[in-house]
């Protein structure tokens, strides 16, 4: 699985439209060509870099399977050695296996576990 932090319109407008079409906050796939997602593990450090302003997030669970755009893991920025998958056109909502609420704590950003797979303290995957 991949995973794809979300804000809360942007996912009610794919539930609408049938497909997510934002790449990252504040930017559009048609913007910047692909949909930034990331490894379980990278996950905390997007958030701490992209999102420390805010209190709620959306994790979105990517079956890869289930997107027909190419995926492609590649570095997010020049000179930056980390790859990340991006996907490379729309991720249709059918290829969302859950959405998981995300409150930021006292410390940041923090999943329990180094993982949303392994986090029971999210909020159960709901699709409003």
């Amino acid at each position: 699985m991949i995973w794809h932090i979300a804000l809360q319109d942007d996912w009610r407008d794919a539930q609408l439209a049938g497909s997510y079409l934002v790449s990252t906050r504040g930017m559009t796939l048609e913007e910047v060509g692909y949909i930034h997602c990331s490894k379980p593990e990278q996950i905390e450090g997007v958030a701490q870099r992209f999102y420390a302003d805010l209190s709620e997030l959306l994790l979105l669970e990517v079956d890869p399977e289930r997107v027909e755009s190419e995926i492609v893991e590649e570095p997010p920025a020049p000179g930056v050695s980390e790859l990340f998958p991006h996907i490379y056109g729309p991720l249709p909502i059918t290829a969302v296996r859950s959405v998981r609420q995300w409150t930021r704590g006292e410390n940041g950003w923090v999943l329990p576990d180094q993982g949303p797979e392994k986090t029971p303290e999210l909020s159960e995957p709901f699709s409003a």
